[in-house]
């Protein structure tokens, strides 16, 4: 039984539509869609040309050089998101803070710039050795050690790798050890940066780009768009968090998580509609007191049907009653760092009383019978709000956060 409730009391981020969590949400609020033609990588060969890219992105206005040399670009992003959401937070350190405040983050492919940059000079190039620190670069840990590092923090560090699930099941564990008084405080969320002509060929292999853009829940959509980015929230006992006169966005109220053990790449409906049902449980939340759901809503036909049945069987006759939207319309789907993402905007669209729209939406489809907020921000207080990560490997994890204040 968790003896804690758990607040929300800082937020940061980095994606395609902004460089921080107000220019993110700005994006959001106005539809905005993050993707266009990718410009880091020669893409000229590949079936598919546009990304959700950070533009105007350039490290050194963050990062002196001799730090750039240690970070992949995914690493900077988990850094930038953690300073963002501490500054927001207000912590201020102690030496026992340090002790008792963990690390958890996700990602799903780590460092591939540093990776293909190894293969290029090994395999195209005919050189003989590549960069003396391409392992600390590659490795997926990388972002959470350098927080670590920057800040001091001693307590509990790590990394998961669950695919798209990522950074929910980051989110969810560093909320249960918060709740559960393992640790004072967490920064969790994700980081993803997979432009990488390597990986890219990978997922052109998949067959499950678009071509154009992102559409979720749309009868013409026509698979997913890749994003990159980062993002972290500050956790911290809401009793602790009151006490200091912590700014509290929102609270984590529940977590749960399943397996389909059905297919590596098909999604299920019973894995999904596990996951949703162990986080209402978690929470203490009946169906009917949810009133948004951040979709998983890659935009691909086969995620999107089953997330769309998988709903209608936790929630019944209340799905209705359900506004469900998938903000990967606008800043793409960046793997494992998609549910950190959407955690931010799940919990700003609690505290503001505004819910993102799945933008670049036309035409309904029968098979996805939602109310998917099409194309404009909707004004809308919400008591608790779901979101959801679905993975390749059948791997699912499910956020419940609740309003603060309610």
């Amino acid at each position: 039984m968790r003896q804690r409730r758990v607040a929300v009391t800082g937020l940061g981020a980095i994606c395609a539509l902004g460089q921080n969590v107000p220019e993110f949400w700005k994006g959001l609020c106005e539809g905005q869609s993050g993707i266009g033609p990718i410009e880091s990588v020669d893409v000229s060969g590949l079936r598919f040309q546009n990304g959700a890219e950070v533009r105007g992105y350039d490290p050194a206005c963050y990062f002196d050089s001799s730090r750039m040399d240690l970070l992949d670009r995914f690493a900077q992003f988990a850094v930038l998101a953690a300073r963002e959401a501490l500054r927001d937070s207000g912590a201020v350190w102690t030496p026992e803070l340090r002790e008792t405040t963990a690390v958890v983050c996700g990602s799903s492919v780590g460092g591939q710039n540093a990776q293909d940059a190894g293969f290029r000079e090994l395999y195209k190039l005919g050189r003989g050795r590549v960069h003396p620190l391409s392992i600390p670069r590659i490795m997926a840990n990388a972002g959470a050690c350098h927080i670590s590092m920057e800040f001091g923090i001693t307590g509990p560090v790590y990394t998961l790798s669950t695919a798209c699930s990522s950074a929910n099941h980051a989110i969810g564990l560093a909320f249960r050890m918060v709740g559960n008084s393992e640790v004072e405080m967490a920064i969790a969320g994700g980081s993803e940066a997979p432009f990488s002509l390597g990986l890219l060929k990978a997922w052109e292999a998949m067959r499950v780009i678009a071509p154009d853009t992102c559409r979720p829940f749309s009868r013409d959509r026509r698979g997913m768009i890749l994003g990159e980015g980062g993002a972290m929230l500050v956790l911290e006992p809401l009793e602790a968090a009151r006490a200091r006169g912590a700014h509290i966005h929102a609270e984590i109220a529940g977590f749960g998580m399943s397996s389909d053990a059905h297919h590596i790449a098909q999604p299920s409906v019973e894995g999904p509609v596990r996951a949703m049902r162990a986080a209402l449980r978690d929470a203490g939340v009946h169906p009917q007191q949810v009133g948004y759901i951040n979709a998983h809503g890659t935009g691909t036909p086969g995620n999107d049907a089953t997330e769309t049945r998988a709903i209608h069987e936790v929630f019944g006759a209340h799905t209705h009653q359900l506004a469900v939207s998938s903000t990967k319309s606008m800043h793409g789907h960046a793997l494992g760092a998609a549910g950190a993402l959407e955690a931010v905007a799940t919990t700003v669209a609690l505290r503001e009383g505004i819910l993102p729209p799945t933008a670049n939406f036309t035409t309904p489809d029968p098979e996805c019978n939602l109310d998917v907020v099409p194309n404009q921000a909707r004004q809308a207080k919400v008591e608790f709000a779901v979101s959801n990560s679905f993975a390749f490997g059948g791997l699912n994890a499910v956020l419940v956060f609740r309003a603060h204040g309610s």
